[in-house]
């Protein structure tokens, strides 16, 4: 996994707290379900690059 790949999804689930933040702040469902799907989203991307790094020798 290369670095720019890391950065791209730890920013993309970071970007989707920001979301989800925002839009309990502005009682605003869609914003909140945005926030949490780049959240899970971007998780799962790092969580499957973290094993792909764990198969490699």
């Amino acid at each position: 996994m290369s670095a720019g790949q890391t950065i791209e999804h730890k920013t993309q689930a970071l970007k989707g707290l920001v979301t989800e933040r925002v839009g309990r702040t502005t009682h605003s469902s869609r914003l909140q379900r945005r926030g949490r799907t780049d959240q899970v989203s971007g998780n799962l991307k790092q969580s499957g690059d973290n094993a792909k790094d764990d198969f490699k020798l």
